[in-house]
C-alpha cells in the first residue's frame, strides 16, 4: 500500500544511495532501483483521474479489488486498487465501459516492481454520474413511499377543466390542445408556461403545479415536454418537483419525452403518457366515440326493456290463464270451509275433554268425602277428647291412660257433640298399667275381669 505521507526526495538519477553514479563496475542493485522509482511517483501526491472501465476484479471475501482504468482517447491503461467496501457501497455498481473519476495516489511496489493508483473515491462522471444519482434518488424516494401504487389516483371520465403546465409555443403544447379538441371540440384547458429545461425549470413548474392545486375547478393536470436529452430532462427528476407533485391533490399525468425516457416524475404522477399526443387521449374523452357508444348503449338498453316486457307479458298470460283466475274467490272459499271444520272438530274435541275432566272431577270428590271424618262420624262413629281442668285445649282420647274418674269429656257426633264426666275407667284385658295423666290421674283402677275397655259415662 502506498503512503499517506509525502516521500522525501531521493538521490539524484544515475547516482547511487552515497551518491555516485551507476556504471558497469558499480551497477544498482534492484532494490535501489526501485526505491528510487518509488520516491519520484509518490512525488505527485493524490490525484483525480478521469479513464474508462475495461475491467473489474472484485469479490466480497476479497479486502481488496482491482480495476484496469483506460484512457478514454489513447490505448493506454493503469491498474487501479481499491478497498472492496468502496465499490460495494457505491449507488451504482461499476461495469465496463462506465467513465469514472477516481482519486488517488500513485503508489509504486517495491517488492515485485509493479505500479497501480491506490483509489480511495470512485465517481461516475457524465451521463453516467446523472444516472447513478437519479438512481440513488429513485431508491431513497420509493424508500419513503413516494411511488406507492396506493397514492395514485384515478382520472376523472371527463374533466370540468385540464390544467396544462409546458413550454411556451413547444411541440408538446402544439400537441396537447390539437389532440384534445380534435376530441372534445369544448374542452377547457388552463395552459401555464414555464421554462421545461435548465436552472429555472423547477420553480417555474412548481409555482405552476401549486397554482393549479389551488383552482377548484382543475379536475387533472397533464406536465408535458418533448424529447431530448439527460441533461434536457433532468429538471422533471429533480427531488423539490417530485415531492410536490405527491403532495397534489389533483391527479397529474407525466407526458414528458418519448416512450424511452423515464424521469422520475413518471413514478410519483397518477398516470404516465408515453408522449404529449398520448397524454391528451388518455385525459380528455373522443366526442365522437362516446356519441356512438351513447347510441349503441341505448340500443341495448332499448332491446332489452323490450325482452323484459314480452318475458312480462308472457308471465301475466301465464297467471291469466290459471283456473283459479276463473274464479279467484275459489281459494278462500276452499280455506274457509276448511278452517270452519277444523273448528268444529276443536269444539268436539273440547267437549269431551270438559265432559272426561268433569266425571273424574266427580269420582275424586267421592272418595275423599268417603275417606273424610264427616262420613265417618255419620256411620255412628263418634270422636272422644278430654277436657283438662287446667283449661288447656281438648285432647283426643285414644288410651283409658289419658282418663280418670270425674274427667270431663266432650264426644263429638256426626250431628253435633255431647259433654259427660267419666263414671269410671276401664282397661282392657292384657294390656300392661301404664301411669296415668290428664284430669284424672289420682290414682289408677284395675279393670274388672271380663270387661270390655269401653269408658262408663
Amino acid at each position: 500500500m502506498a503512503s499517506t505521507h509525502e516521500p522525501t526526495s531521493g538521490p539524484a538519477p544515475g547516482r547511487s544511495p552515497g551518491g555516485a553514479p551507476s556504471s558497469p563496475d558499480a551497477p544498482w542493485p534492484v532494490r535501489t532501483v526501485n526505491e528510487k522509482v518509488k520516491g519520484w511517483i509518490e512525488r505527485l501526491g493524490h490525484l483525480w483521474v478521469e479513464g474508462q472501465i475495461t475491467q473489474v476484479n472484485m469479490k466480497p471475501s476479497w479486502k481488496l479489488s482491482y480495476i484496469t482504468l483506460r484512457d478514454v482517447d489513447e490505448e493506454k491503461s493503469v491498474q487501479v486498487t481499491c478497498p472492496t467496501s468502496l465499490l460495494r457501497s457505491m449507488p451504482s455498481p461499476l461495469r465496463d465501459g462506465d467513465r469514472v473519476v477516481v482519486y488517488g495516489k500513485p503508489a509504486f511496489y517495491a517488492g515485485r516492481g509493479s505500479f497501480s493508483l491506490w483509489v480511495t473515491q470512485v465517481r461516475h462522471v457524465g451521463i453516467g454520474e446523472l444516472l447513478a444519482r437519479l438512481e440513488q434518488l429513485k431508491r431513497a424516494l420509493a424508500a419513503e413511499g413516494l411511488f406507492d401504487e396506493r397514492l395514485k389516483s384515478r382520472l376523472p371520465f371527463f374533466p370540468r377543466r385540464i390544467g396544462l403546465v409546458t413550454g411556451r409555443g413547444s411541440a408538446a403544447e402544439r400537441d396537447v390542445l390539437s389532440v384534445a379538441r380534435d376530441r372534445w371540440p369544448a374542452v377547457d384547458i388552463r395552459v401555464l408556461n414555464t421554462a421545461v429545461q435548465g436552472a429555472g425549470a423547477v420553480p417555474q413548474v412548481v409555482a405552476a403545479l401549486r397554482e393549479l392545486e389551488e383552482d377548484p375547478s382543475v379536475d387533472v393536470v397533464i406536465v408535458a415536454r418533448g424529447g431530448g436529452s439527460v441533461e434536457d430532462l433532468l429538471p422533471f427528476s429533480e427531488e423539490a418537483l417530485i415531492r410536490q407533485v405527491s403532495r397534489m391533490r389533483t391527479p397529474v399525468v407525466s407526458a414528458i419525452g418519448h416512450e424511452p425516457d423515464t424521469p422520475l416524475l413518471d413514478n410519483v404522477a397518477d398516470l404516465r403518457a408515453a408522449t404529449p399526443t398520448d397524454a391528451a387521449k388518455r385525459v380528455v374523452p373522443d366526442v365522437a366515440a362516446e356519441h356512438q357508444r351513447i347510441a349503441e348503449l341505448r340500443e341495448r338498453a332499448a332491446g332489452a326493456l323490450r325482452s323484459w316486457v314480452a318475458h312480462e307479458r308472457r308471465g301475466l298470460d301465464s297467471v291469466r290463464s290459471r283456473p283459479v283466475m276463473a274464479n279467484p274467490r275459489l281459494t278462500v272459499e276452499t280455506q274457509r270451509a276448511l278452517v270452519e271444520e277444523a273448528r268444529v272438530r276443536a269444539d268436539r274435541a273440547l267437549g269431551t275433554t270438559v265432559r272426561d275432566m268433569r266425571s273424574r272431577i266427580h269420582s275424586l270428590k267421592a272418595q275423599v268425602n268417603a275417606l273424610g271424618p264427616a262420613q265417618t262420624l255419620a256411620r255412628g262413629y263418634a270422636v272422644v277428647q278430654v277436657v283438662p281442668r287446667d283449661h288447656s285445649p281438648a285432647e283426643v282420647v285414644t288410651g283409658v291412660g289419658q282418663v280418670s274418674p270425674g274427667s270431663q269429656l266432650r264426644i263429638r257426633v256426626a250431628d253435633g257433640s255431647v259433654t259427660a264426666a267419666a263414671m269410671a275407667v276401664t282397661r282392657a284385658p292384657g294390656t300392661v298399667t301404664a301411669p296415668t295423666t290428664g284430669a284424672g290421674a289420682e290414682g289408677g283402677v284395675e279393670p274388672p275381669e271380663g270387661d270390655d275397655g269401653h269408658l262408663g259415662t
